[in-house]
Protein backbone atom coordinates (compact mmCIF):
# COMPACT_ATOMS: atom_id res chain seq x y z
CA UNK A 1 0.00 0.00 0.00
CA UNK A 2 1.34 3.36 -0.60
CA UNK A 3 0.57 6.51 1.19
CA UNK A 4 0.45 9.99 -0.50
CA UNK A 5 -0.02 13.12 1.39
CA UNK A 6 -0.47 16.46 0.83
CA UNK A 7 0.37 19.62 3.05
CA UNK A 8 0.36 22.58 2.95
CA UNK A 9 3.40 23.84 5.97
CA UNK A 10 3.07 27.79 5.89
CA UNK A 11 7.28 27.84 5.92
CA UNK A 12 8.98 24.87 5.73
CA UNK A 13 11.57 25.64 8.27
CA UNK A 14 9.33 27.00 10.44
CA UNK A 15 7.47 23.48 11.33
CA UNK A 16 10.53 21.28 10.15
CA UNK A 17 9.97 19.57 13.60
CA UNK A 18 6.23 19.35 13.01
CA UNK A 19 7.28 17.74 9.63
CA UNK A 20 9.77 15.40 10.50
CA UNK A 21 8.13 14.20 13.38
CA UNK A 22 5.29 13.77 11.30
CA UNK A 23 6.83 11.73 8.48
CA UNK A 24 8.65 9.63 11.31
CA UNK A 25 5.46 8.20 13.19
CA UNK A 26 3.29 8.43 9.24
CA UNK A 27 5.93 7.03 7.37
CA UNK A 28 4.28 7.97 4.01
CA UNK A 29 5.70 7.54 0.92
CA UNK A 30 4.89 10.58 -0.52
CA UNK A 31 4.39 14.19 0.61
CA UNK A 32 3.53 17.17 -1.56
CA UNK A 33 4.56 20.16 0.47
CA UNK A 34 3.06 23.56 -0.61
CA UNK A 35 3.95 27.32 0.60
CA UNK A 36 7.52 26.36 1.64
CA UNK A 37 8.54 30.13 1.56
CA UNK A 38 12.17 29.49 0.95
CA UNK A 39 14.47 29.46 -2.27
CA UNK A 40 15.47 25.86 -4.26
CA UNK A 41 18.52 26.33 -2.63
CA UNK A 42 17.23 27.32 1.31
CA UNK A 43 15.65 23.69 1.15
CA UNK A 44 16.53 21.21 4.45
CA UNK A 45 17.13 18.98 2.15
CA UNK A 46 19.83 16.93 4.28
CA UNK A 47 17.28 16.64 7.15
CA UNK A 48 14.59 15.09 4.43
CA UNK A 49 17.62 13.08 3.04
CA UNK A 50 18.48 11.84 6.39
CA UNK A 51 14.62 11.33 7.30
CA UNK A 52 14.55 8.80 4.19
CA UNK A 53 13.19 10.94 1.07
CA UNK A 54 14.08 12.47 -1.69
CA UNK A 55 13.50 15.67 -2.93
CA UNK A 56 11.82 17.55 -5.75
CA UNK A 57 11.81 21.37 -4.91
CA UNK A 58 10.27 24.72 -6.63
CA UNK A 59 11.12 27.41 -3.98
CA UNK A 60 10.62 30.89 -4.28
CA UNK A 61 12.19 33.33 -1.74
CA UNK A 62 9.69 34.43 1.90
CA UNK A 63 6.46 33.60 -0.46
CA UNK A 64 4.93 30.31 -2.02
CA UNK A 65 6.88 27.46 -3.52
CA UNK A 66 6.16 23.85 -3.37
CA UNK A 67 7.91 20.34 -3.27
CA UNK A 68 7.90 16.93 -3.48
CA UNK A 69 9.09 14.38 -1.16
CA UNK A 70 9.03 10.74 -2.18
CA UNK A 71 10.54 7.34 -0.60
CA UNK A 72 11.16 5.89 -3.77
CA UNK A 73 12.69 7.75 -7.17
CA UNK A 74 11.73 10.97 -8.16
CA UNK A 75 11.91 11.36 -12.31
CA UNK A 76 10.75 13.75 -15.44
CA UNK A 77 10.62 16.68 -12.36
CA UNK A 78 8.15 19.51 -13.89
CA UNK A 79 8.56 22.89 -12.29
CA UNK A 80 5.66 25.37 -13.10
CA UNK A 81 2.32 24.59 -14.73
CA UNK A 82 1.99 24.45 -18.73
CA UNK A 83 0.18 27.82 -19.62
CA UNK A 84 1.59 29.76 -17.28
CA UNK A 85 5.08 30.17 -18.59
CA UNK A 86 6.34 33.64 -17.15
CA UNK A 87 4.80 33.19 -13.63
CA UNK A 88 7.21 33.82 -11.24
CA UNK A 89 5.04 32.37 -8.35
CA UNK A 90 6.47 28.48 -7.78
CA UNK A 91 3.03 26.94 -7.31
CA UNK A 92 3.28 23.92 -8.68
CA UNK A 93 6.26 20.60 -9.50
CA UNK A 94 4.88 17.54 -10.74
CA UNK A 95 7.33 14.04 -10.83
CA UNK A 96 7.07 10.39 -11.66
CA UNK A 97 7.61 8.85 -8.62
CA UNK A 98 8.26 5.00 -7.80
CA UNK A 99 5.33 4.29 -5.11
CA UNK A 100 5.93 0.09 -4.06
CA UNK A 101 7.30 -0.75 -7.50
CA UNK A 102 4.38 0.90 -9.99
CA UNK A 103 5.27 4.52 -11.15
CA UNK A 104 2.84 7.16 -10.74
CA UNK A 105 3.09 11.23 -11.60
CA UNK A 106 2.26 13.48 -8.33
CA UNK A 107 1.86 17.06 -8.56
CA UNK A 108 2.15 19.32 -5.73
CA UNK A 109 -0.29 22.14 -6.55
CA UNK A 110 -0.52 25.44 -4.46
CA UNK A 111 -3.47 27.04 -6.06
CA UNK A 112 -4.26 31.16 -5.76
CA UNK A 113 -5.70 32.14 -2.86
CA UNK A 114 -7.50 35.19 -4.85
CA UNK A 115 -8.80 37.83 -2.37
CA UNK A 116 -10.02 40.43 -2.74
CA UNK A 117 -12.05 39.54 -5.60
CA UNK A 118 -11.94 43.18 -7.50
CA UNK A 119 -9.05 42.80 -8.25
CA UNK A 120 -5.99 40.84 -10.43
CA UNK A 121 -5.76 38.28 -7.41
CA UNK A 122 -9.07 36.37 -8.34
CA UNK A 123 -8.37 37.02 -12.13
CA UNK A 124 -5.05 35.24 -11.76
CA UNK A 125 -6.46 32.29 -9.71
CA UNK A 126 -8.87 32.18 -12.52
CA UNK A 127 -6.51 32.03 -15.00
CA UNK A 128 -4.59 29.94 -13.47
CA UNK A 129 -7.20 27.02 -12.93
CA UNK A 130 -7.62 27.26 -16.65
CA UNK A 131 -4.15 26.60 -17.16
CA UNK A 132 -4.05 23.76 -14.65
CA UNK A 133 -7.90 22.31 -15.91
CA UNK A 134 -5.98 22.12 -19.77
CA UNK A 135 -3.25 20.32 -18.51
CA UNK A 136 -5.14 17.60 -16.40
CA UNK A 137 -6.70 17.21 -19.52
CA UNK A 138 -2.97 16.32 -21.19
CA UNK A 139 -2.16 14.69 -18.00
CA UNK A 140 -5.04 11.94 -18.14
CA UNK A 141 -4.18 11.50 -22.22
CA UNK A 142 -0.99 9.55 -20.79
CA UNK A 143 -3.25 7.00 -19.19
CA UNK A 144 -1.21 6.43 -16.15
CA UNK A 145 -1.94 6.90 -11.92
CA UNK A 146 -2.03 10.70 -11.36
CA UNK A 147 -2.62 12.36 -8.49
CA UNK A 148 -2.79 16.00 -8.24
CA UNK A 149 -2.26 17.00 -4.44
CA UNK A 150 -1.98 20.40 -2.66
CA UNK A 151 -3.86 23.37 -1.42
CA UNK A 152 -6.79 24.40 -4.23
CA UNK A 153 -7.87 27.87 -2.18
CA UNK A 154 -11.22 25.87 -3.52
CA UNK A 155 -14.01 24.69 -1.16
CA UNK A 156 -16.20 22.60 -3.40
CA UNK A 157 -19.44 22.59 -1.26
CA UNK A 158 -21.15 23.88 1.89
CA UNK A 159 -20.58 21.27 4.33
CA UNK A 160 -17.08 22.18 3.39
CA UNK A 161 -16.84 25.24 5.72
CA UNK A 162 -18.02 26.78 8.90
CA UNK A 163 -20.14 29.37 7.49
CA UNK A 164 -21.17 29.35 4.07
CA UNK A 165 -23.18 32.21 3.91
CA UNK A 166 -20.89 34.23 5.43
CA UNK A 167 -18.23 32.98 2.76
CA UNK A 168 -20.06 32.98 -0.28
CA UNK A 169 -18.29 36.09 -2.04
CA UNK A 170 -15.02 35.26 -0.98
CA UNK A 171 -12.54 33.65 -3.62
CA UNK A 172 -12.35 30.30 -1.86
CA UNK A 173 -16.50 30.11 -2.65
CA UNK A 174 -17.27 32.45 -5.28
CA UNK A 175 -19.20 30.61 -7.98
CA UNK A 176 -16.80 30.83 -10.49
CA UNK A 177 -13.92 29.50 -8.81
CA UNK A 178 -16.01 25.97 -7.64
CA UNK A 179 -17.58 25.90 -11.92
CA UNK A 180 -13.83 25.67 -12.30
CA UNK A 181 -13.13 22.59 -9.46
CA UNK A 182 -16.12 20.85 -10.85
CA UNK A 183 -14.55 20.92 -14.94
CA UNK A 184 -11.62 19.30 -13.34
CA UNK A 185 -13.79 16.52 -11.75
CA UNK A 186 -15.66 16.61 -14.57
CA UNK A 187 -12.74 15.62 -17.11
CA UNK A 188 -12.20 12.67 -15.29
CA UNK A 189 -10.69 12.95 -12.08
CA UNK A 190 -11.69 11.75 -8.63
CA UNK A 191 -11.67 13.99 -5.58
CA UNK A 192 -10.50 11.09 -3.42
CA UNK A 193 -11.88 12.29 -0.11
CA UNK A 194 -15.54 12.85 -0.76
CA UNK A 195 -15.13 9.83 -2.54
CA UNK A 196 -14.19 7.40 0.49
CA UNK A 197 -16.27 10.09 2.95
CA UNK A 198 -19.73 11.41 3.07
CA UNK A 199 -19.98 13.03 6.20
CA UNK A 200 -19.71 17.47 6.37
CA UNK A 201 -17.57 19.43 8.72
CA UNK A 202 -14.33 17.74 8.43
CA UNK A 203 -11.65 20.26 7.50
CA UNK A 204 -8.23 21.01 6.33
CA UNK A 205 -7.55 24.33 7.19
CA UNK A 206 -8.50 26.41 10.43
CA UNK A 207 -7.23 30.18 10.85
CA UNK A 208 -4.75 31.56 13.56
CA UNK A 209 -7.14 34.11 14.09
CA UNK A 210 -10.18 34.58 15.93
CA UNK A 211 -9.58 31.41 18.20
CA UNK A 212 -11.18 29.19 14.45
CA UNK A 213 -9.11 25.96 15.71
CA UNK A 214 -10.17 25.72 19.04
CA UNK A 215 -14.12 26.80 17.85
CA UNK A 216 -13.71 24.17 14.85
CA UNK A 217 -14.27 27.20 12.35
CA UNK A 218 -12.52 25.22 9.39
CA UNK A 219 -12.53 24.68 5.77
CA UNK A 220 -11.70 21.90 3.37
CA UNK A 221 -9.26 23.42 0.98
CA UNK A 222 -6.60 21.06 0.26
CA UNK A 223 -7.79 17.78 -2.05
CA UNK A 224 -6.54 14.98 -3.57
CA UNK A 225 -7.31 14.46 -7.44
CA UNK A 226 -6.88 11.33 -9.00
CA UNK A 227 -6.97 10.05 -12.72
CA UNK A 228 -9.15 6.81 -13.45
CA UNK A 229 -5.84 4.93 -13.28
CA UNK A 230 -5.37 5.86 -9.90
CA UNK A 231 -8.96 6.02 -8.61
CA UNK A 232 -8.63 1.95 -9.40
CA UNK A 233 -5.94 1.89 -6.91
CA UNK A 234 -7.86 4.20 -3.92
CA UNK A 235 -8.28 2.14 -0.78
CA UNK A 236 -8.51 4.80 1.73
CA UNK A 237 -8.01 8.44 2.20
CA UNK A 238 -8.56 10.81 5.46
CA UNK A 239 -7.80 13.98 7.35
CA UNK A 240 -4.96 13.31 9.75
CA UNK A 241 -6.12 16.81 12.43
CA UNK A 242 -2.55 15.65 14.72
CA UNK A 243 0.00 18.14 13.19
CA UNK A 244 -2.56 21.24 13.54
CA UNK A 245 -2.73 20.88 17.07
CA UNK A 246 1.06 21.08 18.16
CA UNK A 247 2.39 23.99 19.22
CA UNK A 248 3.98 26.16 16.40
CA UNK A 249 1.55 24.31 13.69
CA UNK A 250 1.20 25.26 10.27
CA UNK A 251 -2.89 26.25 10.13
CA UNK A 252 -3.13 23.57 7.55
CA UNK A 253 -3.33 19.28 8.71
CA UNK A 254 -2.11 16.92 6.14
CA UNK A 255 -4.66 14.98 4.31
CA UNK A 256 -3.46 11.43 2.43
CA UNK A 257 -5.12 8.83 0.58
CA UNK A 258 -3.22 4.88 0.57
CA UNK A 259 -3.49 3.35 -3.73
CA UNK A 260 -3.13 -0.36 -3.76
CA UNK A 261 -0.08 -2.01 -5.26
Amino acid sequence: MAKIATWNVNSVKARLPNVLEWLKAEAPDVVCLQEIKCMTDAFPRLEFEDAGYSCAVHGQKTYNGVAILARGNIEDVREGLPGMEGDEQARYIEAVVDIGGRMARVASIYLPNGNPVDTEKFTYKLRWMDALGAHARDLLALEEPVVLAGDYNVIPEDGDVFDPDGWREDALFRMEVRRKFRALLNLGYTEAYRTLHKEIGRYTFWDYQAGAWQKGFGLRIDHLLLSPQATDLLAACDIDKGPRGKPKASDHTPIWCELSP
